[in-house]
C-alpha cells in the first residue's frame, strides 16, 4: 500500500469511528481543526492534510476543551453554532499570530448565550492573555474590538508549571522551549491522558525534561513536528533556534516517555500532501502508532 493510500485509510477509519453524538460521561475524543504552523496554506497541494493554523478540540467527559485559536478556530466555531448554547475552556500555548489569528472570527464568542473560560500564561513583559487577544482586535489591525464579543468571556492567567482542575479533569502545564516561551498542556480524565505539546524545540544535548514530564505514559501525544532532522540541521538553511522540533525527535520522546500514540502536528507551510504522505510512512516504520495530523481527523482515547 502506498503512503498516500495508507494515510487516507487510517484517517478515514478514525473519522468513521467518531460518533455523531458523543456520550458526555464516558468519552474522550480529540479532533483537529487546524494543523499548520506560521501561516495558512490553502491550495491544491494541501487539500488532504489541510491548510488552517493551530486549533485542537478535546471533548473530555462533560467538558469541551479548545487548544489554540489559529484559523482552524473559525471552522470549529461554525460547527459549534449548531450546538448552542456552548460552554468551553480555551487554552493558548502562546500568542504568536498562527495561534490567535482565528479568535476574532470565532462567531460563538459574539453570541450572548455562550460562555468561554480562556487560559493563557502571562508574557515576559507582563501582558495577560486578555491583553494580547484584545490587542490584535484594535485599529488598524481589526475593525471589531473584543468588547463586541457578547458571550461571557472569563479570562484566567496561568503560570506554566501549575495544575488546573476542572471538576474531574486535571490539566498539568509546563513551559516549553520557544522564543518568548510557550506552554504545554497534559489533560487527564478517568485514567486517560492527552498531551498538547506544540511550538517547542529540543535541546541539542538532551531531551527537555518538561516535555518528558508532560508526555509520561500518555495515551496520546500531540507534538510539534514542523521539520525533519534533515531540514533542522541543514547547514545552508538551519532551523536551529527557531523554536520548533522534528518528527524524529518526537518519536524518540514518545518511546522514552512510554507514549502509546503520537500525532505529528504544526506542519511547516512548505510541506504539501505528498511530502506529508512520505513522512507518514517513515513515522509508521519506526513507531507504528504514529499519525500525521490532518484537519477533520478525530482520535479516540480508549
Amino acid at each position: 500500500m502506498s503512503a498516500s493510500n495508507s494515510t487516507t485509510s487510517v484517517s478515514k477509519q478514525l473519522d468513521e469511528n467518531a460518533p455523531s453524538s458523543i456520550s458526555p460521561k464516558t468519552d474522550f475524543w480529540v479532533e483537529f481543526w487546524g494543523v499548520r504552523g506560521n501561516v495558512p496554506t490553502p491550495g491544491k497541494k494541501t487539500v488532504r492534510y489541510g491548510g488552517n493554523t493551530s486549533c485542537v478540540e478535546m471533548r473530555v467527559g462533560e467538558k469541551r476543551l479548545i487548544f489554540d485559536g489559529g484559523t482552524g478556530l473559525r471552522l470549529l466555531g461554525m460547527n459549534l453554532l449548531k450546538q448552542m448554547p456552548v460552554e468551553a475552556y480555551m487554552f493558548f500555548s502562546h500568542c504568536h499570530w498562527d495561534h490567535i489569528q482565528g479568535f476574532p472570527f470565532f462567531v460563538p464568542a459574539f453570541i450572548p448565550i455562550n460562555r468561554f473560560h480562556i487560559y493563557g500564561a502571562i508574557a515576559p513583559d507582563g501582558t495577560t492573555i486578555k491583553d494580547r487577544l484584545s490587542d490584535q482586535m484594535v485599529h488598524p489591525n481589526f475593525p471589531v474590538p473584543i468588547q463586541l464579543m457578547q458571550s461571557d468571556l472569563k479570562f484566567n492567567d496561568i503560570i506554566p508549571g501549575e495544575t488546573i482542575c476542572l471538576d474531574d479533569v486535571t490539566i498539568e502545564t509546563a513551559p516549553l522551549n520557544h522564543p518568548r516561551v510557550a506552554t504545554g498542556y497534559r489533560v487527564t480524565w478517568q485514567g486517560r491522558t492527552a498531551v498538547y505539546c506544540t511550538d517547542t524545540e529540543h535541546y541539542h544535548d538532551r531531551f527537555d525534561e518538561n516535555v518528558l514530564h508532560l508526555a509520561r505514559d500518555a495515551d496520546l501525544l500531540i507534538y510539534d513536528a514542523a521539520y525533519t532532522n534533515e531540514e533542522y540541521y541543514n547547514p545552508s538553511s538551519s532551523k536551529i533556534g527557531w523554536g520548533h522540533s522534528t518528527w524524529e525527535v518526537g518519536v524518540e520522546i514518545a518511546k522514552k516517555a512510554g507514549v502509546k500514540q503520537i500525532v505529528m502536528y504544526q506542519h511547516d507551510p512548505s510541506h504539501d500532501d505528498k511530502f506529508l504522505d512520505r513522512i507518514a510512512e517513515e513515522v509508521r516504520a519506526v513507531f507504528p502508532n504514529g499519525l500525521i495530523a490532518r484537519e477533520g481527523m478525530s482520535v479516540p482515547l480508549i
